[in-house]
Parts: C-alpha cells; sequence; structure tokens
C-alpha cells in the first residue's frame, strides 16, 4: 500500500513513534512522512497525526481513504487536544477514535475506538506514551484491515461537544492555589514546548515536573 503519516510539527513527541513505525513496515509498504498538505504525494491512505493543517476535500481526494487520529469518544469532544483537556477535567481514561476526516471537523465515520487508562500518577511523557502507543495499534488496525472494515456514522442521539485549541496561557497556574488542586493541569504541560508556569512578585517562573525514586 501507499501511505502517507502527515503530522504538521517535527518537534512533536509523538515523531519517535511515527518513525519507528515506518522503519518497521517499510518494506511492506510505500510510506511518506509529511509536514504540510502541500508535500502529499497521494496513494491508498492518508493518516492525519496531530495535523494543524486543514485538509480539504481536494487534498483527501489524493488518497482512497483520509482517516484521523483523534483522542476523545466522538462525538463528545471535537477539536483541538481533547486529550488534554480531559485530563485536565479529571478523567481517569481516554477513547481514542479513528474517523474518516470530513469538512465539518471530527465529524466523520468512525472505523474503530480503542480505550485506554490514565494512572492519576501519570505525568505528560508517560501520558504521551499511553496515546501514541494507542494511535499505532490503531494505524495497524486500519493498514491490515483495510478492505474488511465497515466504517460506522457518529452518534447522532448524543450532542457533539468542542474543545478550543489551547495556547499558552492555559498553562498558566495560581500561586495562591495548593498543587494537590492544580496537579492534573501541571502534568500535561510538556516542559519544552508547553511548560507550566505562574507570575509571582513581578516575575514569571517556569515549573518542570519529574518523578524521582523514593
Amino acid at each position: 500500500m501507499k501511505i502517507t503519516l502527515l503530522c504538521s510539527d517535527e518537534q512533536h513527541p509523538v515523531n519517535n513513534h511515527l518513525l519507528r513505525w515506518i522503519k518497521l513496515n517499510c518494506d511492506s509498504h510505500q510510506i511518506a512522512l509529511t509536514r504540510k498538505k502541500t508535500e502529499l504525494p497521494g496513494g491508498d491512505i492518508l493518516f492525519l497525526i496531530s495535523c494543524s493543517e486543514i485538509v480539504n476535500a481536494q487534498d483527501r481526494a489524493k488518497y482512497r481513504s483520509c482517516l484521523v487520529l483523534h483522542a476523545s469518544d466522538l462525538p463528545r469532544g471535537r477539536g483541538w487536544s481533547p486529550h488534554i483537556w480531559q485530563i485536565i477535567e479529571g478523567a481517569h481514561e481516554i477513547t481514542l477514535t479513528l474517523l474518516e476526516a470530513e469538512d465539518s471537523v471530527d465529524s466523520g465515520k468512525i472505523w474503530s475506538q480503542i480505550s485506554f487508562p490514565l494512572p492519576k500518577h501519570a505525568l505528560w511523557n508517560e501520558l504521551n506514551e499511553r496515546l501514541f502507543d494507542a494511535e499505532i495499534e490503531l494505524i495497524d488496525f486500519a493498514v491490515e484491515n483495510y478492505e474488511k472494515i465497515e466504517p460506522r456514522p457518529q452518534n447522532l442521539d448524543i450532542k457533539p461537544t468542542y474543545y478550543a485549541r489551547r495556547t499558552p496561557e492555559d498553562s498558566r497556574l495560581d500561586p495562591d492555589n495548593s498543587i494537590a488542586s492544580q496537579f492534573n493541569k501541571i502534568r500535561v504541560c510538556d516542559p519544552k514546548r508547553f511548560p507550566a508556569f505562574f507570575e509571582l512578585h513581578g516575575h514569571r517562573y517556569k515549573i518542570s515536573l519529574e518523578k524521582i525514586s523514593d
């Protein structure tokens, strides 16, 4: 098969998983990893993984199928960074959805879903590992079962909900509140890309959180 992985940010931590998957499967498939939709070569399957561009119908027409990996139980949680928002809200489990890309955001038919637990002690890098492993599992599922999958529409009885795009301001902490009350917000903040911070005494301070052994 001719497969394209579109991941907009070459600094995104998912890239290591994608590169390993390409290495494992390059003998069986023709695989391209691209950063912009203008680079799309066309083929059988296009996977959109942490893609920040709008991939329109003309772009999608280059492929037999165009699939999105989205970390929510759709139609709930459409939009940006759904797993981050859910963890901040206190979620203990995430559902990852593989769905068809459509013009209306995250509205396409569902190919498959898997759920995985989120330990309350897990930090951003550990959460990423669980999410990215699940994404690779669904990519493998789509490739291996491509001709047999029968996509299903999203449940129209459930009202869709939407998450906004996160900004650096969403990583702001309140120095007057406890660590425990803000722990979920702290633990999802990538210390390199989106660090947690607070302001006090006229200065801004960055927080990095890591586990230490006893």
